[in-house]
């Protein structure tokens, strides 16, 4: 009964160019960069803090807050852009900033490896990984 509702579905008809997947991993972006960047933004104190004691006894000890700045101005730029990427993968069916979105989030996840890795947290490192697959096929298939 439902695969026969499905089959007369004008969504499935219309499913031209993967424009539903390229909107879901853009609109999950979204969700991601934008709560983790605002996150940041609101407990700029405490998370300063933590990345202070994170990185203490690498040679970014004494970066931490530009590089705090940076990721954070890079994490609410993607998930903006990827925000803006559901809305045109949606309504026009173009990919341009779910593409721009997707390279930015995966610019982003590279940071954040990159300081998980020199702080030596590898399991936090070891997270990203499954992010940063998705960012890649992602921008295969928008490319």
């Amino acid at each position: 009964m439902i695969l026969c509702l499905i089959s007369d579905c004008s969504l499935i008809s219309s499913f031209q160019g993967m424009w539903i997947i390229q909107a879901l991993v853009s609109a999950f972006f979204a969700i991601l960069f934008i709560q983790s960047g605002l996150d940041k933004v609101f407990d700029w104190k405490g998370n300063l803090e933590w990345l202070t004691g994170h990185f203490a006894n690498s040679f970014l000890s004494g970066m931490v807050p530009i590089l705090l700045g940076t990721l954070t101005l890079f994490e609410v730029t993607a998930g903006v852009v990827s925000a803006v990427g559901v809305v045109e993968a949606l309504v026009y069916k173009t990919y341009c900033f779910a593409f721009l979105g997707t390279l930015l989030c995966a610019v982003s996840l590279i940071m954040l490896f990159f300081g998980q890795r020199i702080a030596k947290d590898y399991a936090g490192a070891g997270g990203l990984v499954p992010y940063f697959i998705l960012a890649v096929i992602n921008l295969y298939f928008l490319a």
